[in-house]
């Protein structure tokens, strides 16, 4: 089993010190003895460069106001601007932000972006909020950050319970105030105000991109196997499309109500349609229910986790029937169920890789908008499918070179990117 390092000394009791930033901390430790690193490079790293702490004061559409915590961490602009979501969720907070934000540095260096690592959101439950009110809080929550994103400091994106009309606020609210439009300054934002085509399926389609990949590598036939998967929208959904339109057989899907099991297959046409008009799985007809728990503990070939953070642990690696598990959403695997996985030998196609769909994507849009001339989708699927494919091919070659799960080789790959780049600039001053 893989041991858990403690966090430096320096590290614990910090303002952002939480369980999620110790498990990014420590999966960041577990690489470093295969990283051939500076220790100047890894005292650097282990902490975010910027971290801002705001209150959005907002007025309720019953007169009262209210006033939400909210966040943006920087880890890494060693590459380049930072890059990463805005997520409006009741659990966000400095040290979720500062654990995704340290992600997603690895991820964007991994595919070789220009990019660092940054995360954000408010505090809020966004399904008890109207359309009014998230309007609200996104336009006060840009304000507040003015000065501290940019089209060539921090560029934001869409992440849990934002979407292209989030964008679109930050986008304008950031315009207002440079007296100019920046459609730049946010990726993941409508066509309309340019945005890029195929843009809010790339992460989804990514997982399935490197799923295939896998699949080839390990002499399985995609059109063959049978998948759960935890979650069902942006990425879980399009996730699951991709997957039967690819021939597998989906035999369940997940929302925050719970999921729904057919031995069968399900018919995604027909959920999808229920969710447009029920906003949620719960009530499904002609499929088993079954908790969000036990979906992770179905018999099937590939599991795909596209919901939350620390669905995976040692309380239930154990019990994962899985050959195959492919992270869409953003650590949902724990250390220790890493360990238990490996003696299992379960593939597990880590987050950083599996999941980097969304963030390439969000490179050519941003791309586009600097040059002022825009891919058609077939292009733009085309250039991801071939990031993806070095990126996994990078990562499968050293994983079988120095004998690492494929989650360390994607880290040492990244962590190697980044403390390139920052031998050769040195730290300031």
């Amino acid at each position: 089993m893989v041991k858990v390092e403690q966090a430096p000394v320096e590290q614990l009791g910090l303002e952002w010190d939480t369980p999620l930033f110790r498990t990014a901390l420590a999966q960041f430790q577990l690489a470093l003895p295969h990283a051939d690193v500076h220790p100047a490079v890894v005292a650097r790293l282990s902490s975010p460069e910027r971290a801002l702490i705001v209150s959005v004061p907002v007025r309720m559409d019953d007169g009262t106001w209210r006033v939400f915590p909210a966040y943006r961490v920087q880890h890494s602009s060693v590459l380049g601007p930072t890059k990463g979501g805005i997520r409006y969720d009741l659990h966000v907070s400095l040290g979720e932000c500062t654990a995704l934000a340290m992600w997603m540095t690895w991820k964007c260096a991994l595919l070789r972006l220009p990019y660092g690592g940054a995360k954000g959101g408010v505090r809020c439950t966004p399904r008890d909020l109207s359309v009014d009110e998230i309007q609200r809080i996104t336009r006060r929550f840009t304000s507040e950050l003015v000065g501290f994103i940019g089209p060539k400091e921090d560029i934001p994106a869409p992440d849990m319970a934002t979407n292209e009309q989030t964008m679109a606020w930050m986008m304008d609210t950031y315009s207002m105030q440079m007296g100019y439009a920046v459609p730049e300054i946010v990726t993941g934002k409508p066509i309309s105000i340019g945005g890029s085509v195929f843009r809010r399926e790339a992460t989804g389609a990514g997982v399935v991109m490197v799923i295939e990949r896998a699949c080839g590598r390990l002499g399985w036939q995609l059109g063959e196997l049978r998948c759960a998967v935890q979650g069902f929208g942006n990425v879980g959904g399009v996730a699951a499309r991709e997957l039967q339109g690819k021939g597998a057989t989906v035999v369940a899907v997940s929302d925050f109500t719970g999921g729904i099991v057919s031995e069968t297959g399900l018919d995604l046409d027909a959920v999808t349609r229920w969710t447009l008009e029920n906003r949620s799985l719960e009530g499904y007809p002609g499929a088993r229910r079954v908790s969000n728990a036990e979906l992770l503990e179905l018999p099937c070939d590939v599991l795909v986790l596209a919901a939350l953070e620390d669905q995976v642990t040692g309380e239930n690696a154990g019990r994962i029937q899985a050959r195959m598990i492919a992270e869409g959403a953003n650590g949902p695997t724990s250390v220790e169920a890493d360990g238990i996985l490996a003696e299992r030998e379960i593939v597990v196609l880590p987050d950083v890789l599996t999941n980097s769909g969304g963030v390439t994507v969000s490179y050519f849009e941003w791309v586009q908008d600097l040059g002022g001339f825009f891919w058609d989708r077939d292009e733009i699927r085309n250039r991801l499918a071939d990031k993806l494919g070095d990126a996994f091919d990078r990562v499968w070659t050293l994983s079988e070179e120095q004998g690492l799960s494929l989650r360390s080789a994607a880290l040492v790959a990244g962590i190697r990117e980044v403390a390139a780049a920052l031998e050769a600039r040195g730290i300031y001053p």
